[in-house]
């Protein structure tokens, strides 16, 4: 991934927090006809101080953990907030537009997982990040059930060997701070959200204080 200093996030639980808040990861592995081949699934982060692990699964005719089991090295993207900026930000008219984002780039070495008690476990993860009601009713669908659905997917943990966290909010351009904060906390949900982190690291306040 591209990478300019200006947008690499130092702190780890800016990466954490984005993962945790934008789970649907796109996972890119090496097909056997030697090109990309992309899931988006779903991933649960066990944050484990400096070791991270992600949990998740597909479905069995899925080829891709195949791809896995073949070639354990791959990558998983997970998309933040993002939104088009307006030149019209600037005090200045010479200026162009661009896109702002927020990005997680993992690299990570695959371990599939097959028995009931390790998928059972993974599953409760995932149903405790999105649908913790859910819970009763999966334990209330009997053993036999629960077997025949955990024998159509295959699982896999996904252990984070390189890191890469990039937020893209202008930074490096701090006359524009104050109208793309304000542009952005009047628009869509993916822009407030870009507001919200323009606020977190700090930019509008560095702005305002210089005013």
């Amino acid at each position: 991934m591209y990478l300019p200093p200006q947008f690499v996030a130092q702190d780890r639980s800016y990466a954490r927090d984005l993962i945790r808040a934008y789970p649907l990861a796109s996972m890119i592995s090496v097909a056997d006809d030697g090109l990309p081949f992309v899931t988006p699934l779903p991933l649960h982060l066990l944050d484990e101080g400096d070791d991270w692990l992600l949990l998740g699964h597909c479905a069995k005719p899925n080829p891709h953990w195949r791809y896995l089991q073949a070639r354990p090295q791959a990558v998983v993207t997970f998309m933040g907030p993002q939104a088009y900026m307006s030149p019209r930000v600037y005090p200045d008219l010479a200026r162009v537009p661009t896109w702002n984002y927020l990005m997680v780039h993992c690299v990570v070495q695959a371990r599939l997982i097959d028995t009931f008690e390790d998928k059972d476990r993974l599953l409760k993860h995932l149903i405790e990040d999105h649908d913790p009601t859910y819970a009763e009713q999966w334990r209330g669908l009997g053993e036999d059930f629960q077997h025949k659905m955990m024998a159509g997917i295959q699982a896999f943990e996904l252990k984070v060997t390189q890191l890469h966290c990039k937020l893209k909010l202008n930074q490096h351009r701090p006359e524009s701070h104050v109208a793309l904060h304000a542009a952005y906390s009047g628009g869509n949900d993916d822009e407030r959200a870009l507001a919200d982190w323009m606020e977190r690291l700090g930019m509008v306040g560095h702005v305002q204080g210089e005013a």
